[in-house]
């Protein structure tokens, strides 16, 4: 494996080869499974600043683990890697600074490694140390005489300059993320100090500022909570995949209010004429399949499944009447993730790469 460098997309989960294999491997497609994955690693798996969930050695792992043969020479990298951000995380915080969504969030960040920790199974002190980071987050921060939630930004979500910074809040880069893993720990019995106050942080957070896809200083120095955004409601930004997070919250706490609010918020916006015309395409990350393969996965947790079924079967339809149309091959903005959210299946247990489950 190479620590330098950035290698070519194949080994990118979200559109490479690796992420494609996904599809293979719940399929049990097992030649087209060993193509992919060749492809994958042909020209080195990252182990450096770019490794993460999404990327290099940690994507590879989580592939890998879907066939039951990820190995201790990829786990043994993948934890140096995890090392690495938990000591860069540690320096930034030192330091006073704030921190960028690349340190933190699912896809680049150490949400993402948590969430790839917890399909390990055994709980180790690695996911115990990135769940303490997490937690972290948690308590607020002063900057300049402010005081501002430890997660907040002081750069957009592309990066760029953002007056004031931002507080992001959606499932692939936000707040929602951290307040999933702890979550899923949680009911994993996994527990570190501060975890339960934590996820009631970020769910409190969710409550007031959850209807945007961000939030800003102004909205965060304003006397009332801001509108609900009018934008797509998906899986990577929106209440969907906020509601998802909730629920798993109040599952962690025990918390019977909050997983029926949160039930409630994916049961109105997935039957919402308006909502739904505003998603154009069939993708994991902000189409059908990611909307139908959440609905899926908050039936099954809820006590009353059967009010989604309508919601999950007009879902399926529009899933499968675009999926055609997507011009991209890979998982999550492409035909191979939309197609393993119409097979339905999850044997491998590939959602949780989307901290769905």
């Amino acid at each position: 494996m190479t620590s330098t460098g950035f290698p070519p997309r194949t080994q990118d989960l979200s559109e490479g080869a690796l992420g494609m294999a996904l599809l293979d491997i719940e399929s049990g497609d097992l030649s087209t499974v060993r193509r992919h994955l060749t492809q994958a690693v042909a020209h080195g798996v990252s182990a450096g600043g770019n490794a993460s969930l999404f990327h290099g050695a940690p994507a590879l792992e989580f592939v890998l683990a879907r066939t039951g043969h990820a190995g201790r020479h990829v786990r043994g990298v993948v934890d140096r890697v995890v090392d690495a951000r938990l000591a860069a995380a540690r320096r930034r915080q030192a330091s006073g600074a704030l921190p960028n969504l690349a340190e933190w969030d699912l896809i680049r960040g150490l949400s993402g490694l948590g969430a790839l920790l917890l399909t390990r199974g055994a709980p180790s002190a690695r996911l115990t140390d990135v769940l303490a980071y997490l937690v972290s987050l948690s308590r607020p921060v002063r900057i300049a005489g402010r005081e501002l939630p430890g997660w907040w930004s002081a750069v957009g979500p592309a990066g760029e300059e953002m007056a004031g910074g931002h507080g992001n809040n959606g499932m692939a880069h936000g707040v929602a993320g951290p307040l999933t893993v702890l979550s899923l720990a949680a009911r994993r019995d996994v527990q570190v100090p501060g975890q339960r106050e934590a996820i009631e942080v970020f769910a409190r957070w969710l409550d007031r500022f959850g209807g945007c896809y961000w939030t800003t200083r102004a909205q965060l120095d304003a006397a009332e909570p801001p509108e609900p955004e009018t934008a797509r409601q998906s899986w990577c930004y929106g209440r969907p995949g906020i509601a998802r997070a909730q629920q798993l919250a109040a599952l962690a706490l025990g918390d019977p209010v909050r997983r029926h609010a949160a039930e409630d918020t994916v049961a109105r916006t997935l039957t919402d004429r308006f909502h739904l015309a505003r998603i154009t395409d069939a993708t994991l990350c902000h189409g059908w399949a990611g909307l139908v393969t959440l609905a899926r996965a908050v039936a099954a947790d809820s006590p009353a499944p059967e009010r989604f079924t309508p919601a999950i079967g007009d879902l399926q339809q529009r899933l499968a009447a675009d999926l055609d149309r997507l011009p991209k091959p890979g998982f999550m903005e492409g035909r191979s993730g939309a197609q393993l959210a119409l097979i339905g299946t999850n044997a491998t247990d590939w959602t949780s790469a989307l901290l769905i489950t």
